[in-house]
């Protein structure tokens, strides 16, 4: 019985010296596993013949229809474009070093395009900007370079600081990648 008795509190001041050792320290978050991928994402349905007008949808797989993408465009609390979440850059902020480039990769079903502004706006779809003035390099003549589905590219060569970037087909995908100053970790 004592040897038992022993044993429990044994087993009870490891449990105890245990949950005060972890109850004090914080976990480590690496912070140099920086990813350089921005991913364009939406979730057209495939099966929705009404995407067939404006280019189709080239998932095998999506559930938001045309016309739910357009009740999600806007809503009567806000004075311009909302659209809907599922058209996003995932991360919406990137943070890399100065000699890294940026991998932008359309996983999506529909065109999209990776374009950087001087200052968020409209794109150059009249009806999907919604109370936004476009962006001076979404306004043709200017040619922002299209990724298709599927498709990748690369943004090389970004200076030290915050750049924004939209798609200037659907201005609410917006990211902003901070590059460091060159030697900074």
């Amino acid at each position: 019985m004592r040897t038992r008795t022993i044993a429990l509190l044994l087993v009870g001041a490891v449990a105890a010296a245990f949950a005060v050792g972890t109850s004090r320290t914080r976990p480590v978050i690496a912070d140099s596993d920086v990813d350089t991928t921005v991913v364009m994402r939406d979730d057209c349905d495939p099966d929705d013949t009404n995407w067939a007008p404006t280019g189709g949808c080239a998932l095998q797989h999506g559930d938001v229809t045309a016309a739910e993408f357009d009740a999600e465009l806007i809503s009567p609390l806000a004075a311009s474009a909302i659209g809907h979440q599922a058209w996003r850059h995932d991360p919406p902020y990137l943070q890399i070093h100065a000699e890294q480039d940026v991998k932008v990769t359309n996983r999506g079903g529909r065109l999209h395009t990776f374009t950087e502004v001087e200052e968020f706006g409209g794109g150059r779809i009249p009806p999907l900007n919604h109370g936004l003035v476009p962006a001076d390099e979404c306004v043709l003549p200017n040619t922002p370079i299209n990724v298709p589905p599927g498709a990748s590219i690369e943004v090389t060569g970004l200076s030290a600081g915050n750049h924004r970037f939209q798609c200037c087909i659907h201005p609410w995908m917006r990211a902003v990648v901070k590059v460091g100053e060159a030697g900074e970790n």
